[in-house]
Parts: structure tokens; C-alpha cells; sequence
């Protein structure tokens, strides 16, 4: 058993989430490091505590500016991106449930592939996460049995995980996404995974 564990903190919705995913379970696997999946309610939860604001609130110069860097990341790591898709801003919490009920049913690897998979469904494919066919259809897109998965994502065990990593990311100061934590050191932002890299080898 490995003790390299990173706690993932994501929005279902978060593009640099998105950019990042693929980068960061490459980079755990090569340090045989073992990632614990934590979805939370970002923007309703999260932020109202850690001074982030919802995009379509925050000053124009920042907005202006986050699609500067969207473009110019996407391009950068050849990852598609659409700047303005269909459903954002999108409800993510029965995303983040259907993640949650992957993770317990077949472990974090699956958890993680159907993240990655509804992470690309907003930013690529300009899906609507928020739909429960839709959820389902990527569910079996990635292997899972959808409906079962959907069903299991409504029961209270999983409602209260989400609601617990959500808790657990506030109380650990975790005020976006992605957010990595290792061995209590915070890493913010997928252009921070050089930083954890390093840090993931030197352990």
C-alpha cells in the first residue's frame, strides 16, 4: 500500500479541473500515488467562505482575463475547449453524486475516468451534466452500468459524502478547484502540478 495519497478536491464544472485531470492522474501514476476523489459544491458552498465569487459576478477585467487564459492553456496542452459552452454555468450535484457513487461502487479509478469523461462533456462535447440521461449515458460511455449508477447516486450515503468532502474541503482551506493536498501541503490550480510533482518525488 502506497503512502503517496493526494486528496483531490474538483468542481464537476471547473475547466482548469478539466485542463488539468488527464496531467494529474499521469503524474500520480508514475509516482505509484494514490488519489482519494472529493467532489464538492464549490460555488455554493465553498465560496460564500473563501471569498471566490462566481464568474459571471466577478469584475470584467477578471473575466476578460480568464478566457485569455483558458485559450492560451487549451491550446498549450492541446486539450479542446470551448470558451463559452452551452451549459455553463451548470448545477453539478448530481454530477458530483454519480461521481461520488463511482467511486464507492468500483474504486477511484473508475471514479476518476467518468470525472474526467463529465469534465469534457461541458468543456468539449457542450453537454448538459445537470441532465440525468445524460449522466448515465456517459456512465456506460466509461464502462459503468448507468442506471444503476444513477440510482445509487440519489441514495443518503452518497448525498452525505458529498455534503462531508464538502464540509472537509472548508475546514482545510480549500477555496478553488483543482485544489491537491499532500501531506497537508496545499497545491492550488492545475499549473501548480509541477510543484506537486516535485513534491511527490521527493517522498
Amino acid at each position: 500500500m502506497t503512502d503517496r495519497i493526494v486528496d483531490y478536491y474538483f468542481s464537476a464544472s471547473s475547466p482548469w479541473t478539466y485542463l488539468g485531470h488527464a496531467r494529474f492522474l499521469a503524474l500520480a501514476a508514475r509516482h505509484g500515488a494514490r488519489i482519494n476523489v472529493r467532489p464538492v459544491d464549490l460555488t455554493a458552498r465553498v465560496f460564500p467562505v473563501s471569498g471566490g465569487l462566481p464568474v459571471k459576478q466577478r469584475p470584467p477585467q477578471r473575466q476578460a482575463y480568464r478566457l485569455v487564459e483558458l485559450r492560451r492553456w487549451s491550446a498549450s496542452l492541446g486539450v479542446p475547449l470551448h470558451l463559452h459552452p452551452r451549459f455553463f454555468p451548470v448545477a453539478t450535484g448530481a454530477a458530483s453524486r454519480m461521481i461520488i457513487a463511482a467511486d464507492v461502487a468500483q474504486g477511484a479509478g473508475a471514479a476518476l475516468e467518468l470525472a474526467g469523461k463529465i469534465m469534457a462533456g461541458v468543456w468539449a462535447e457542450e453537454r448538459d451534466i445537470a441532465d440525468p440521461e445524460t449522466l448515465v449515458a456517459m456512465a456506460v460511455a466509461v464502462g459503468l452500468e448507468g442506471v444503476a449508477l444513477l440510482q445509487r447516486s440519489q441514495e443518503r450515503e452518497i448525498e452525505d459524502r458529498f455534503e462531508g468532502y464538502t464540509q472537509e474541503a472548508i475546514s482545510r482551506n480549500v477555496f478553488g478547484a483543482p485544489f491537491y493536498l499532500y501531506r497537508d501541503e496545499p497545491f492550488w490550480g492545475q499549473d501548480r502540478l509541477d510543484f506537486l510533482d516535485r513534491a511527490l518525488a521527493a517522498t
